[in-house]
Parts: C-alpha cells; sequence; structure tokens
C-alpha cells in the first residue's frame, strides 16, 4: 500500500501515542487506508471528472489549487490598511465558509463513521485506537485545506505585519478549526435528535450543491471588490456583532496590534478563545450521545410521501395524455427526487441557471439605476434560466442505478415515445417550472404586470427549445448510463444548443415590436409546441440500437 509523508512524520511521535493506551501500528494502517481512500475521491470543489482517475492520482491534493486560487482573496485582504477588525473578519468569514462547507460535503464520512464501527471494532481494535486515527484523519484534512486558504495570506500578512501577526493568525487558525469541527458535529447531533437519518443525508447532499454554487458564482463578484476596499472603515458597536463569529477573531489583532483595549475588543477577543475551547470540550462529552444517533443513518422515513405522491399524481394526470407516459413521469420524478448523485450533479447548474438571470439585470441596475432598469427590456434576461436545459438532457441518461436498466426490456414497451415524453415532462415540471415561476414573480415585482404576456412567451418557447435539444443530443434510453462517463462528444451541441435559445430570443424581440405581434405569437407557439411534441418522439428501438 501506498505510503504517504504525513505518517513518516507521524511514526516520530509513536512513543507519545502508546503511552496514551494506542495501538500504534493499527492505528498507523487505519490512517494509511483513509488516505488512500480520500485520494480516490473526488473533491465537491473541484467538481466533476469526465474519466477515470488512476489508483495512483491522489484527487483530494490535486484539489488543493482550486482552495488556494480562492485563498488569493484573503491575499487581498491581509494587505489592506484599513481596521484590522474589518479586513480579518472577513478572513476568518471565508475561511470558515470554506472549510466547513468543504468538511461536511467530502469528509462527513470521518465524523458519521458508522461503517467504521461496525467494521473496524468486530477486529481486535480498541475504542481509544480507532477514535484518534479519527481525529487525527480529520486534524490531517483541516491542515492541508486551512493552509491551502490561507497560506498565502498568512506569509504576505507576516511580511506586512510582522511576526506577531504570525502567531495571532495561525493560533486563532487552530482555534478557528476546533470550532468548525465541533459546530459541523453539533449541528449533525442536532439534526439527528429531531429527524432522521434521510434529513441529514439530504442537508449533507444540499451542502455539496451550495458549495459548488457558491463557489461559481462567487468568481463573478471577485472583480467587484475592488468598487468598496478603498472606503474607510471605522467600527461602530452593536448588539448582534457579538453573534458574527468571523469578529471573534479578527477582534484579537485590533488589541495586541494596534492596543485598542476597547472593551468591545476585548469581549469579542475572550469568545475568540473561549467559546472554541468550549464547544471542543462539548463534544468530547457528547460523543456517546453522538454515536447513538449515529444509528439514526440507517433508518429511512416515509413521512409526507403520500401526500406527496397524491400531488405528483395529480400533475401526472394533467401533463401525460396516456397511462404509460404517466408511469415513466412517476419513475422520472422520483430518479429526480430521490437520487443524490443525480441531485449533486444537476442541481448546482438549476442554481446556476436561476441566479444568471439577476447578475445581468445587477449589472443592468448598476448601469442606469433601478426605476430605468425596471422600464426597460432588460425582462428578456430571463431567457438565461433554460441555458442548463441542454445539459440536463443530457444527465437524463445517467445514473448512479443504471445496471437496473434491464427494466426497458421485460417490461411490455412497444413505443419508446411515452418513455422520453413522461422523462421530459418530469424534469420540466419538477426542475424548470417551480424555477420559472420564482423568477416570473419575481420580474413581475420589478418590471410590473406589462410583462406577463412575455413571460408566457418565454415559456412557450422553452417548451419548444427542450424539444429541439432533446432531438439534436444523441438519444439514449434515461437512466441507463452511468456517471463516469461524463458527456463526452457533446460539448460542441450544446454551445450550438445555447445559440438556438439566442434565436427564439430574437423572435420574441421581433414580435414585439409589431403591433399585437405578442399576442399573434402565443397561439402560433402553442400550435408549433402541439406539433413538436406529437411528433419528435416517434423513435423505434433499431432507431434507438443504432
Amino acid at each position: 500500500m501506498k505510503e504517504f509523508k504525513t505518517l513518516i512524520i507521524l511514526d516520530r511521535f509513536r512513543k507519545m501515542f502508546e503511552k496514551m493506551g494506542i495501538d500504534y501500528d493499527l492505528m498507523r494502517r487505519i490512517l494509511q487506508v483513509k488516505f488512500v481512500m480520500d485520494g480516490r475521491k473526488v473533491p465537491s470543489v473541484v467538481g466533476n471528472v469526465k474519466e477515470k482517475n488512476k489508483e495512483t492520482e491522489n484527487n483530494f491534493l490535486k484539489s488543493l489549487w482550486a482552495y488556494a486560487l480562492m485563498g488569493i482573496i484573503n491575499v487581498i485582504f491581509v494587505t489592506l490598511n484599513v481596521s484590522y477588525l474589518f479586513q480579518m473578519s472577513l478572513v476568518f468569514g471565508i475561511t470558515m465558509f470554506m472549510v466547513m462547507t468543504s468538511l461536511i460535503s467530502d469528509f462527513s464520512s470521518v465524523l458519521l463513521d458508522v461503517r467504521d464501527k461496525n467494521l473496524i471494532l468486530s477486529k481486535p481494535v480498541n475504542n481509544i485506537t480507532l477514535n484518534m486515527a479519527k481525529i487525527i484523519h480529520i486534524v490531517v484534512y483541516l491542515f492541508f485545506i486551512t493552509m491551502a486558504l490561507i497560506g498565502p495570506a498568512l506569509v504576505v500578512g507576516t511580511i506586512r505585519h510582522g511576526i506577531i501577526f504570525f502567531l495571532l493568525f495561525f493560533i486563532e487558525i487552530i482555534l478557528l478549526d476546533f470550532f468548525i469541527v465541533a459546530l459541523t458535529a453539533l449541528l449533525y447531533l442536532g439534526i439527528l435528535r429531531f429527524f432522521d437519518g434521510e434529513k441529514l443525508k439530504d442537508v449533507i447532499n444540499y451542502v455539496q450543491i451550495g458549495l459548488s454554487i457558491t463557489i461559481t458564482i462567487g468568481f463573478q463578484f471577485v472583480g467587484r471588490l475592488f468598487n468598496f476596499i478603498d472606503l474607510n472603515v471605522t467600527f461602530q458597536p452593536r448588539w448582534w456583532q457579538y453573534f458574527v463569529i468571523p469578529t471573534w477573531f479578527g477582534a484579537p489583532f485590533e488589541v495586541f496590534l494596534r492596543g485598542d483595549v476597547n472593551i468591545h475588543y476585548i469581549i469579542l477577543s475572550v469568545f475568540a478563545l473561549a467559546i472554541p475551547v468550549l464547544s471542543i470540550c462539548l463534544y468530547i462529552k457528547l460523543i456517546p450521545v453522538f454515536e447513538r444517533n449515529l444509528q439514526k443513518l440507517n433508518n429511512q422515513s416515509g413521512r409526507n410521501k403520500k401526500k406527496k405522491g397524491k400531488i405528483i399524481a395529480w400533475i401526472a394526470t394533467i401533463v401525460c395524455s396516456t397511462k404509460e407516459e404517466r408511469t415513466f413521469f412517476h419513475f422520472a420524478t422520483k430518479m429526480v427526487k430521490y437520487e443524490r448523485e443525480f441531485k449533486l450533479r444537476v442541481y448546482p447548474t438549476l442554481g446556476f441557471a436561476f441566479v444568471f438571470p439577476f447578475i445581468f439585470l445587477f449589472t443592468s441596475m448598476q448601469n442606469g439605476g433601478f426605476h430605468q432598469m425596471a422600464s426597460s427590456n432588460a425582462y428578456y434576461n430571463i431567457y438565461f434560466c433554460a441555458l442548463f436545459l441542454p445539459t440536463v438532457i443530457l444527465m437524463m441518461r445517467y445514473s448512479a442505478n443504471y445496471k437496473g436498466a434491464w427494466i426497458y426490456k421485460v417490461m411490455p414497451i412497444h413505443e419508446l415515445a411515452p418513455v422520453f415524453k413522461g422523462t421530459l415532462k418530469a424534469f420540466l415540471v419538477n426542475l424548470l417550472l417551480p424555477l420559472y415561476v420564482l423568477e416570473c414573480i419575481i420580474f413581475t415585482w420589478i418590471f410590473g404586470a406589462r410583462i406577463i404576456p412575455d413571460l408566457i412567451v418565454v415559456l412557450l418557447n422553452i417548451f419548444i427549445y427542450t424539444v429541439i435539444c432533446f432531438k439534436k443530443l444523441k438519444i439514449e434510453l434515461p437512466f441507463t448510463r452511468p456517471f463516469e462517463p461524463g458527456q463526452e462528444g457533446n460539448q460542441g451541441a450544446v454551445i450550438l444548443l445555447m445559440l438556438v435559445l439566442g434565436i427564439l430570443c430574437l423572435i420574441h424581440y421581433l414580435c414585439k415590436r409589431v403591433t399585437f405581434g405578442i399576442y399573434i405569437y402565443i397561439p402560433v407557439a402553442l400550435i408549433i409546441n402541439v406539433a413538436l411534441w406529437r411528433r419528435a418522439f416517434n423513435i423505434s428501438w433499431k432507431t434507438l440500437e443504432e
């Protein structure tokens, strides 16, 4: 098995571990296996891979470049000549967010080690050895992530502010990491105390999704930071600031580097030291309760599923014309809602689709103000919410449970049209319509009721666009391929389909310029939709196999 430099360094402390009653050789082997598994897992921060990685590659270490790149933002803040509380609160806020979300999304298995307890403790391994392996695993992980994020800022800050800055920064980062571990574990404990294991798994999944969305969107705003960093920053004490965790860690820099012994800085500095220590002590005390509640991870809940099932059945009767179509509508709906791997790959795209229209609206508002934007044609930006459709339709063929594809062969399926129509309608109802309705509400509030006919046209054009995407991309049965192969050979088609969306938007714009053109286009678009949805899915088994 591969040797790790971390373990070689750890060997120097062998006697210390043995004095604590730990079987060092067993602990070392457990850590070695864990490090190998970490290397094979692709972290959320680097997204999806297009091809299978070799066993010798360490994906975790390769992902550190992404954290280091985001850490450049911290370098900008530590070089500012403004309030230490302001700049260091931003640094610790960014670091805390990135480390905590990464810990939840990629390293939950360390804290939620149900399988470790069941497998390893059944062997001649004592509890203290396994727990120490778990703690060291967490410490090593947090060390690499944190140093990638704050390493450049630590070096630059030391050069600019001196050795006291280095000592404060380094000590507080250790305290922050302790606090994050305890806070994450207590978050899990709270969820498990009141909910079942499925709810916790959903929370972890949504954090993974949120991390992907935040990173992508965050890069859109990096360039805007320079619009406000030259402002004079002054501290005005408010009661709510004591609940803003990053300010705890920013305050000691004011006390020790500027010599400002303001009572508010003293209180915040005490929080920075005391609360992480108390939280880690509380976590250690609650470990037995935590481990008992971890057994809920094996439980599943069926609450509210009957109610949701009735709603889905009612929607299916409206949007689907045949019994076969409704069957695949239900099937695809369950895959979209309950398969976590699928949600992890598709939902971030939905987040981008929701946010992009508002990014462009924000740009328009900066250029001319809110009132000028509200009276303009900027509502055409809502078309950006459909940019995700080609990607989602491509992902329609993938599933973590692709081996169940034999069901298509044993079912009496004579025509494939209900399969594709039911699946696409499920995607539109469950993924597109909630997003689009929410954006319509916001856009109507901004631009007024005058755009309601335009929003109807946009929806009809999106339905047309869905069929065009389906026909132009390689057709395969839904959920029949594994995720690993990626989306090879379709990038060019996706780009061309984006141009098609632009053409539909242009048609909409030209109709708007004609008197009553928008009201003439609505029935025309309806007729086009009916024709396309009737004829586009007549695909035979022979055509599919070719």
